[in-house]
């Protein structure tokens, strides 16, 4: 197994891979890293030129239909470019606060137009004492994220 390709070694099943030494692993992982760094690089580049190409016409069209952002579909030759432009809405947690105690202030519940959700530092959380800590423990939930490995050669390491 230490003479294949790379792209054998992706061909293999995930449980056949995982026999093979520990140093083909190793290698095998910086190659595929380096393959995908490489792929982000062009990736990037070519989007950068296709908004180069499209920025403008896109924004013209938004405006056109009355709109800073969104979807517009127009052609280029025989391709059809959908240009998406995200809105990304940030409130001012501040702000929304005061409104908040305006309008209970007012006598209307402010639950009937605004969402609220709470969020609790975990460093916080974890220096709090106990019996705080134990009142919160309740509403929280711990969810784990896919894990990651990293795999260096011991010849490679520099001595602690």
């Amino acid at each position: 197994m230490n003479s294949l390709l790379p792209a054998q070694l992706a061909a293999l099943p995930a449980s056949q891979l995982s026999a093979a030494a520990p140093d083909v692993l190793q290698k095998a992982l910086i190659a595929a890293m380096t393959e995908v760094t490489r792929a982000k690089k062009q990736l990037e580049h070519i989007e950068n030129a296709i908004d180069l190409r499209y920025a403008q016409q896109a924004k013209a069209l938004r405006l056109a239909q009355g709109k800073d952002t969104g979807v517009v579909h127009f052609d280029d030759g025989d391709v059809r470019v959908t240009a998406d432009l995200p809105k990304k809405v940030e409130w001012d947690q501040k702000k929304l606060s005061e409104l908040i105690a305006r309008i209970a202030a007012a006598g209307d519940n402010p639950a009937e137009f605004i969402e609220t959700s709470y969020r609790v530092s975990e460093t916080k959380y974890l220096a709090w004492q106990e019996s705080l800590r134990s009142q919160f423990t309740p509403a929280r939930t711990v969810k784990v994220g896919k894990a990651t490995y990293r795999l260096a050669l011991l010849s490679e390491l520099s001595p602690c």
